[in-house]
């Protein structure tokens, strides 16, 4: 199973009812925070209350945070990071945790050239996350300040080069592709380029398809012997009796289907090319079809754009979020996505506080919150 902690569903300005960006993804390797706005630590810390009150598995604990994955350098996405990292530095964190973020090839051009101290090429955006890296750096978001193991990772999502900042950001080590977190074995994380006016990428998780459980009472009801019951059980066909063979799969479940989710920051529509098929798209759909001129100015998705962008990459289901501060009602976000994806697609609205999860067979379930819980809504098609 995987499941996406929606905690932060405005665009820059945040409302009375929703915050800017952040989310937790959670799979039974780990939490991966993606984007952490201002606030973020407050709403972890409130997401983790509701599920307590609710008696839900203790899923979102602070030891399983295996990494945090930011879309791009905007601050509605960032600013919350280095108070987070500190807070889990004063409740005693020990375990390592990776930050990744996406960088420009010109960048990592100059760091490779000059080294750690690289001068940054003109006309670079302001919110290019190296600035906001050497900030952090500055005001105590190191190792030996914070108390654990944090690993500082830039990367250029097209060619797969990243840079790790080491030895408290002294130094540089330099990777073909990018290091997986701590943990992730079934699972894999992997940066989807996007289209915005800064570095920017979206997120994809995925889990390849998996053989289905071995039927241990049919192997014992056919009078197997151990070694036999354990050759099937490796997949490996086996001959019995008056050679008769019995085939592996023929003892085996149902195979439990490939699973991914693609959690996009901002970006201009159709821009994402996912490394598996998508299950659940997390998209933003920060303006309406009437705006759309902003939309294409500022490089962000209409709710349109965002329904064409998960027709393009032939997702399953589609999640918005990311509401510009002037929509007073999602349902019209909601109405013109459907208009442009029919049947071939299910979509939903995101408030903050909701999850969305992906079960064992690949259903996708949104769970809405509401003041006592959770309720529970499958993504099924209109």
């Amino acid at each position: 199973m995987m499941e996406l902690h929606i905690l932060g569903t405005a665009s820059a300005r945040p409302t009375s009812t929703r915050s800017v960006s952040g989310s937790v993804f959670s799979c039974p390797e780990g939490l991966v925070i993606i984007d952490s706005g201002e606030g973020f630590q407050m709403r972890y810390a409130r997401q983790r209350s509701r599920m307590k009150r609710q008696k839900e598995p203790s899923l979102l604990r602070p030891n399983r945070i295996v990494a945090v994955a930011l879309t791009h350098g905007h601050l509605d996405h960032t600013w919350g990071l280095l108070p987070f990292l500190q807070t889990l530095s004063l409740d005693g964190r020990q375990q390592p945790l990776f930050v990744y973020g996406p960088t420009s090839p010109e960048i990592l051009d100059r760091l490779e050239a000059d080294g750690i101290d690289a001068s940054m090429p003109e006309q670079t955006a302001s919110a290019e996350l190296l600035n906001q890296y050497r900030a952090w750096f500055a005001l105590g978001g190191t190792s030996t300040r914070l108390g654990y193991d944090v690993r500082w990772l830039l990367g250029h999502p097209q060619s797969g080069r990243w840079v790790e900042f080491v030895h408290d950001a002294t130094t540089l080590a330099w990777y073909d592709s990018m290091p997986q977190p701590e943990g992730f074995t079934t699972f894999r994380m992997d940066s989807i380029p996007t289209l915005h006016s800064v570095p920017s990428c979206a997120w994809q998780f995925s889990r390849k398809e998996r053989k289905g459980s071995f039927d241990r009472e049919k192997a014992a009801l056919a009078g197997l012997s151990q070694k036999e019951r354990k050759n099937l059980s490796e997949g490996i066909d086996v001959e019995h009796g008056s050679g008769e063979v019995l085939r592996a799969s023929q003892f085996r479940g149902p195979s439990k289907p490939a699973l991914s989710m693609v959690v996009s920051g901002d970006t201009a529509e159709q821009s994402i090319q996912p490394k598996a098929p998508v299950t659940v798209l997390v998209h933003e759909a920060t303006f309406l079809n009437d705006t759309a001129d902003k939309a294409t100015q500022h490089l962000h998705s209409t709710a349109a754009g965002a329904a064409r962008t998960a027709a393009h990459c032939k997702a399953q289901h589609l999640v918005l979020t990311h509401f510009s501060a002037r929509l007073r009602d999602a349902d019209d976000a909601l109405a013109e996505a459907k208009e442009v994806l029919g049947q071939t697609c299910a979509v939903a609205t995101a408030n903050d506080g909701d999850r969305v999860r992906i079960d064992e067979d690949g259903n996708a379930i949104l769970l809405k919150a509401s003041e006592s819980g959770w309720v529970q809504h499958n993504l099924t098609h209109h």
